[in-house]
């Protein structure tokens, strides 16, 4: 049996993005969901697990009815999701009242549920939140009733308020694999087994991460697991998807940097990483006291969305020594003059004189 597993797709969401991006991001984000059922569609894949959070807020009736023209396109492929906490079953949501193509099985239920498919011999279970946040682990509770051969846990959680899960009891809880949503970035919890007809059975937990990220700390690859399971064995591939990353770009500064190098190393650096990421910057070092760099002009692909200017001053401390000796500044210095740069001494140093000199 061959599945995809995706999940925290978040339709509708408006990710950060640069000046270049911000006004295309979000149509992305509906183009990665739609480049998934493509892909299930060109290789006939048995069955999509979409583990929440399908909407970044509660879905509009017009959404699910494009969502839902997607899932026609698929001529061979089952389609099961639960709601996590994102677009909780609200009491009036259209997700109660709506009506899915004949190929798609959402789990609704707020108790835990099963969607069994007999051709495939595969039952899937898992429930919806109806709430913003479950702080029981629920999860815990659950384990493969061993009703049919493949047994699949769709779960959405893994955070002190939605649904803390234990690694050992997703390890023993007899489901042929747990298909994880809620946190964005991809992981195994529990891995497979290389060997299993020589181990004790572990049942496999992975989060497929977010498909594409969606603020400035999403960073890292994102896309989906691809899986197959058979009669001894299940084989998990995770495969990037994603049209951009955030990246946290270190830039390092010394005392001669100006405005002008400054902006070509980080034109440089993006260059080299990739301009269709997005950025966060961060200058490190320290630089020449005079000298105040001017970050509205550092962003030449528009795709930076933050950049933090973390550098200290550099002084003539010996200069500064000279021309305030019989001051406070002087008296300071005395205190920390000769300390080894890089050192906490010399961290004191220059902090110390930046503030009394300001």
């Amino acid at each position: 049996m061959k599945f995809i597993h995706i999940a925290d797709t978040h339709l509708g969401a408006v990710p950060e993005a640069g000046i270049a991006y911000s006004e295309g991001r979000p149509r992305e984000i509906w183009d990665a969901f739609e480049n998934i059922i493509d892909l299930c569609e060109s290789e006939q894949t048995d069955l999509l697990l979409i583990a929440g959070d399908m909407f970044h807020r509660q879905p509009l009736l017009r959404e699910l009815k494009e969502v839902n023209y997607l899932f026609t396109k698929l001529t061979h492929t089952k389609v099961v999701f639960i709601v996590g906490n994102h677009d909780y079953l609200k009491r009036d949501s259209y997700y109660r009242s709506f009506q899915w193509n004949e190929n798609v099985f959402p789990i609704l239920s707020s108790e835990t549920t099963c969607v069994s498919f007999e051709e495939m011999g595969v039952a899937v279970y898992g429930f919806s939140y109806e709430t913003r946040e479950i702080l029981k682990p629920r999860y815990d509770l659950i384990s493969a009733p061993g009703h049919y051969p493949i047994e699949i846990l769709l779960a959405h959680g893994g955070d002190e308020k939605h649904v803390p899960l234990n690694k050992n009891q997703l390890a023993m809880n007899g489901f042929g694999y747990t298909a994880l949503g809620h946190i964005h970035k991809p992981q195994i919890v529990v891995a497979p087994p290389e060997r299993p007809e020589l181990e004790v059975a572990v049942s496999p937990a992975v989060y497929a991460g977010a498909l594409e990220p969606l603020d400035v700390n999403d960073t890292g690859v994102h896309g989906f697991i691809r899986g197959e399971i058979t009669k001894n064995r299940i084989a998990l591939n995770f495969e990037p998807a994603a049209k951009r990353e955030y990246v946290h770009l270190e830039i390092p500064v010394h005392g001669s940097t100006t405005n002008g190098e400054l902006k070509n190393r980080i034109r440089s650096e993006i260059e080299e990483r990739g301009t269709q990421n997005i950025y966060k910057v961060f200058l490190k070092g320290y630089r020449d006291p005079d000298i105040r760099f001017q970050l509205a002009q550092m962003d030449q692909y528009g795709n930076i969305v933050a950049m933090e200017d973390e550098t200290k001053p550099s002084y003539d401390f010996q200069k500064l020594l000279e021309e305030n000796q019989h001051n406070l500044v002087g008296k300071y210095i005395e205190q920390f003059i000769g300390s080894e740069e890089g050192s906490v001494e010399y961290q004191a140093l220059c902090e110390g004189v930046q503030a009394l000199l300001g």
